[in-house]
C-alpha cells in the first residue's frame, strides 16, 4: 500500500505533466506565435511596397507625362492599401483579413495601371531613378510572394495542430484558439505582381 502510495505521489504529476504538454500546451502558442510573426512579414513587405510607390509616383509625376487619372487612381489605393490594417488578433476573422487582401489587389490593380501607362513615354525608360524604383519594385513583389507563402504554411501549421489531437484538447480548453484565415488572392490575377518589364 506504502509503495502504491509512492508511485501515486511521484510518478502520477510526472506522467500528468507528460500528458499535458503532449496537449497543446507549448505547441499551440508557439505555432500561434510563428504564424503571427509571419504575418508581421507580410505587412512589412506591403508597407515597403507602398513606400515605393510613393516614390515611383514622385518619378512619374516630375516627367510631367503620364494621365493625372491614373496618377490620382494609384495615390488613393495606395492610401487606401497603409489605412487597412490587420494586427495579430484580426488573423481569425475573414472578414478583416479579405478587407486588408482586397486593399492591396486594388493598389496592385493600379500600379500594373500605371506602369503601363509608361511604355508610351520613352524617356522615363532611361530616367535611373525609375529604373532603381522598377527594379525595387519589382524584389519587393517578389519577396511579398515569398511572405505569403511562408505565412500561410505557418497558418496552415498552426490550424492543423489546434485541430489535432492531442494538441486539440489544450487549443480548446486552455487557449480558446481559432483558426487563422490565410492570404488568398481576392481578385482575379491579384496574387500576380504587376508586370514591371518595360522592355529594356
Amino acid at each position: 500500500m506504502t509503495l502504491l502510495r509512492r508511485f501515486s505521489t511521484v510518478l502520477l504529476p510526472m506522467f500528468g505533466a507528460l500528458a499535458l504538454s503532449a496537449c497543446g500546451i507549448n505547441s499551440v502558442p508557439t505555432a500561434e506565435e510563428e504564424a503571427k510573426a509571419k504575418w508581421a512579414d507580410v505587412q512589412a513587405q506591403y508597407q515597403r511596397r507602398a513606400n515605393l510607390t510613393g516614390n515611383l509616383v514622385a518619378t512619374v509625376k516630375a516627367a510631367g507625362k503620364q494621365e493625372q487619372a491614373t496618377l490620382t487612381a494609384v495615390v488613393e489605393a495606395r492610401a487606401k492599401a497603409t489605412s487597412v490594417q490587420v494586427n495579430a488578433e484580426d488573423l481569425s476573422d475573414p472578414a478583416k483579413v479579405a478587407q486588408f487582401q482586397a486593399a492591396q489587389a486594388q493598389l496592385s490593380q493600379g500600379l500594373g495601371r500605371l506602369l503601363a501607362t509608361v511604355e508610351a513615354y520613352p524617356d522615363l525608360k532611361t530616367n535611373e531613378n525609375f529604373l532603381q524604383l522598377q527594379s525595387q519594385l519589382e524584389g519587393t513583389e517578389n519577396r511579398i510572394a515569398v511572405a505569403i507563402r511562408d505565412y500561410n504554411g505557418a497558418v496552415q501549421a498552426y490550424n492543423t495542430r489546434i485541430r489535432t489531437f492531442p494538441d486539440a484538447i489544450g487549443a480548446k480548453l486552455i487557449h480558446g484558439a481559432k483558426p487563422m484565415t490565410p492570404f488568398q488572392a481576392t481578385t482575379p490575377g491579384a496574387e500576380e505582381a504587376p508586370k514591371v518589364d518595360f522592355g529594356n
